[in-house]
């Protein structure tokens, strides 16, 4: 079968969609379906608003046409909102093509939490952008009930998974230098990650972030004895996971948080506020601790056995995700006949 996947965020992002989607055309390929992925890579791009980092195709409409061609897939799915998803959603109405989509970021409450532009106008934007697509993919039955409550419609929950083989636990020796225990926190260091939260709390030990945004100046300054470790490769991030005591996670807005699963997969706890995304990916008590209060949480994490914890994180594959992928996706006409999730 041949997917056609576009999406605005690919490599050299470093990001949970890009590593969702990044495994997803992995193991779609080794499957022996074919994945075409229409992203900026090789397109003139700019600066996306209070984003740099993340690049947004100038021309979408003739990125698309040259990746594309004359292609008909077996399946289109768009996988975000931005510059080359309207102009896939354009074509594919044009061309009278059914397709999917999905839901990764409260990019509402980002907006609003940045710039100060009120959440309802982004909410409207995404009804209509969604209102077409024959599924709309979020990843947990928390986020499916916010935004039917926000008006989109055709939800269907598509959960996330971790390579227990990549992320493994490694040496818990790392770091010797600084005093234990080590919280560590990996991730965008934006305002809307909430790292305030975590870098205030009063707690043994030090702090580490992992992780570069458009808030690390500011972080750095305000919390000169938190150890910044900037951008750090995938292939990297075991290590750190590893070395930690405890994994924090302070955001309120994230809707999975793969983060949380990847630090799990390597035998640390994670701490974190009852919230939507830990909600999906803790069992309190187990495999981290949920609290109210984030710096209880995180004295309570402390005491979980690490190997219980990688345990319940290997449990969430990368294939089963795949697998349901392919069930949700849709045939570009309603005359094929055949059963895509199985072509």
């Amino acid at each position: 079968m041949l997917i056609v996947l576009v999406t605005d965020a690919w490599h050299p992002q470093v990001n949970g969609v890009v590593r969702t989607w990044t495994t997803m055309c992995r193991l779609l390929r080794e499957w022996g379906h074919e994945v075409l992925v229409v992203s900026p890579e090789g397109a003139r791009t700019v600066p996306a608003p209070s984003e740099p980092d993340l690049r947004l195709c100038l021309f979408p409409g003739r990125q698309l046409k040259r990746m594309l061609g004359d292609v008909v897939p077996d399946a289109l799915h768009i996988a975000t909102e931005g510059p080359l998803g309207l102009a896939a959603r354009r074509m594919a109405q044009k061309r009278g093509w059914r397709f999917t989509t999905s839901f990764h970021t409260m990019f509402p409450d980002y907006l609003e939490a940045r710039m100060g532009i009120p959440a309802s106008l982004p909410w409207r934007f995404l009804r209509w952008f969604h209102k077409p697509s024959q599924r709309v993919l979020v990843p947990t039955p928390t986020v499916r009930d916010i935004v039917a409550g926000r008006g989109l419609r055709n939800l269907q929950v598509w959960s996330r998974g971790v390579d227990g083989r990549k992320f493994t636990p490694g040496a818990r020796d790392g770091f010797s230098e600084l005093p234990r225990p080590l919280f560590l926190s990996v991730g965008r260091v934006a305002k809307e990650k909430n790292l305030d939260a975590f870098l205030s709390l009063d707690l043994p030990g030090s702090k580490m972030v992992v992780g570069a945004g458009p808030d690390e100046a500011r972080l750095r300054k305000k919390f000169p004895n938190v150890r910044f470790e900037g951008m750090r490769s995938d292939a990297e991030l075991p290590r750190y996971y590893s070395a930690a005591d405890v994994f924090v996670f302070p955001s309120l807005t994230d809707t999975f948080g793969l983060v949380m699963l990847e630090a799990q997969a390597c035998g640390t706890p994670v701490a974190a506020f009852r919230s939507e995304a830990p909600l999906a990916v803790i069992q309190d008590g187990v495999t981290g601790c949920l609290n109210d209060d984030l710096a209880a949480a995180c004295r309570a994490a402390l005491a979980l056995d690490r190997d219980v914890v990688r345990q319940h994180a290997l449990a969430r594959t990368w294939d089963s995700v795949a697998k349901d992928l392919l069930a949700a996706l849709v045939p570009l006409t309603p005359a094929t006949r055949y059963n895509i999730a199985h072509a």
